[in-house]
């Protein structure tokens, strides 16, 4: 185990924590993941990332880290309570398909962009329908408990009973006195005790696709309940870290709180983590709000708001540009930004590769450099501060390449594995100068190099006029060329 201070925000206590594991050297996490409905988002790469990231460094720090992550095909209903359609089934429904197909035409394209941002797959990918059985004996431990009633073949979790002995709304901040005077009348209300009771189970519609027998009748688990079962089921019934959207704090995760709670009497989640929401002109991006553009329409500029295409990585750097408790707010310029730096980040890399160290050198701390950026994960995995200290060390290959100062070879062996181990390892963005070492590029290199190394010799006969042809035809095709102390770099225009 490498030595840390690492800390956590905890949503639940609302202060950062010391990170101690449960078990020494181990780490659980359960993060939410899709309803797989429609095509993945900016809104679905944000939590995809974060926990990424997180996952990385826990990895990095020394811990073997279990990532669960599930996949919800069934029990999502349209309005994120016990209202409306399930939307996997509204989906098949509108597109005469079966839900599976539904689920796996747009799980597939999920993991495709989810590989394209270079997101690490998770060690478990729990389904919700291919958890029945699990959730049913959670249900009736829940009956049995006295925090749950049966109605007309639906079970519901009984708030205020809750409510009275263990509190409800920690979480969320909210209260039942908020929750029933905010509570409108909703189909199906009338089978309630209390309007803020939620499905644990629900009876299906002759009409509802997806529907499984139970000891209450043919139906279907609730949304909440499959994220409680299934985290137990692969991480026990208490773990390290739950994460998710902000979003789904209420009543997603309050309501996981009051299962857990209510099935094994007390709290499942050491740390409850939360990003916040990606938004288009302030509001939330979402399915629900029509207001989102796909991953795909990112990576192809196609959609009427982009300005032109943006690559998984830059997508990849916006988001982590941020605090991932921060929001962030699409624009084109912002994305333009992004584009711009992570292009000034490739280029230092790319220097710092090819660096050549000197006979002698300026004394330069690796391990305080290296410091700093575990300082800033250290600090609630705090990715801008660690952005900020990689270009710091751009601008030290910079000044080197430009003979300002004088680094060793250790020095720059140094920089090379701590700019792999952060940018690469933990961020996940990968360097453009790395796949253009690829043995598939190999010979686009050479060729101009090649090219380059004829201007050379131009310049050395002093045949300016070859010099300068070459020169401008490299920029008129897209190539930057700049002269150095030590011949040249070139670079393709962004």
């Amino acid at each position: 185990m490498k030595p840390n201070d690492l800390v956590i925000y905890n949503s639940l206590s609302r202060v950062k924590q010391r990170f101690t594991p449960l078990t020494e050297g181990r780490v659980g996490m359960y993060v939410c993941g899709p309803t797989v409905y429609g095509d993945g988002h900016l809104g679905h790469a944000r939590p995809a990332i974060t926990f990424d990231v997180v996952a990385r460094y826990l990895r990095y720090l020394g811990y073997k880290v279990r990532y669960v992550r599930n996949i919800t095909d069934v029990g999502h209903l349209e309005h994120d309570a016990d209202e409306g359609e399930d939307k996997i089934a509204k989906k098949a429904r509108l597109e005469q398909l079966e839900p599976m197909e539904v689920v796996q035409h747009y799980l597939t394209r999920y993991h495709r962009a989810m590989d394209a941002l270079n997101v690490l797959p998770p060690d478990i990918e729990p389904h919700a329908s291919g958890h029945i059985i699990e959730q049913i004996e959670y249900v009736k431990a829940i009956l049995d408990a006295g925090y749950a009633y049966e109605s007309n073949g639906s079970v519901y979790f009984d708030v205020p009973k809750f409510n009275a002995t263990h509190g409800y709304g920690r979480l969320s901040g909210r209260n039942i006195d908020e929750l029933l005077s905010a509570t409108r009348e909703l189909d199906g209300q009338s089978e309630k005790r209390n309007p803020a009771d939620f499905a644990l189970w629900k009876k299906a519609s002759p009409e509802h696709i997806m529907h499984w027998p139970s000891p209450w009748s043919e139906g279907f688990p609730g949304w909440h309940l499959e994220c409680s079962t299934m985290s137990e089921k692969y991480l026990g019934r208490v773990f390290d870290i739950h994460g998710g959207g902000m979003d789904l704090k209420f009543p997603h995760h309050e309501c996981e709180i009051a299962q857990s709670v209510a099935h094994n009497g007390a709290d499942a989640v050491r740390y409850w983590m939360h990003n916040n929401m990606i938004t288009i002109n302030g509001q939330k991006m979402g399915k629900s709000l029509g207001n989102f553009i796909t991953l795909d329409e990112f990576f192809a500029g196609s959609h009427p708001l982009l300005k032109q295409a943006y690559t998984p990585m830059t997508i990849r750097f916006f988001i982590l540009q941020a605090h991932y408790r921060g929001t962030v707010d699409f624009s084109n310029e912002a994305l333009q930004a992004a584009e711009k730096a992570l292009a000034r980040l490739n280029d230092g890399y790319r220097r710092l590769q090819t660096l050549k160290p000197a006979s002698e050198n300026d004394a330069l701390d690796i391990a305080a450099i290296e410091a700093g950026l575990q300082a800033a994960m250290d600090d609630d995995f705090n990715t801008p501060q660690v952005i900020a200290g990689l270009f710091d060390i751009c601008s030290t290959v910079n000044k080197a390449n430009d003979g300002a100062i004088r680094l060793s070879t250790a020095d720059i062996e140094g920089l090379r594995r701590i700019v792999d181990t952060y940018m690469t390892g933990i961020l996940g963005i990968v360097p453009e100068g790395a796949a253009a070492t690829q043995s598939n590029m190999e010979p686009f290199e050479r060729a101009v190099d090649f090219v380059l190394e004829m201007r050379s010799e131009s310049k050395a006969r002093k045949d300016w006029a070859t010099s300068d042809l070459i020169r401008d035809r490299l920029a008129s095709i897209g190539f930057d060329v700049k002269d150095t102390k030590d011949g040249w770099e070139w670079s393709v225009k962004k």
